[in-house]
């Protein structure tokens, strides 16, 4: 199931979001923050238990 969150972050960081964005087959930034928050997690270190 999935959850509707809201966040905040800087102008710098979303016009870089964007712009990977173009560089990949990203459907929206929805997609893209749960790639990079899985990414993250999976990561050593990242606690994904």
């Amino acid at each position: 199931m999935k959850h509707k969150i809201s966040i905040t972050i800087e102008e710098d960081i979303l016009l870089k979001v964007f712009d990977r964005m173009r560089k990949r087959d990203f459907r929206n930034k929805s997609h893209f923050f749960e790639e990079a928050a899985s990414r993250m997690l999976d990561r050593p270190g990242g606690d994904a238990s």
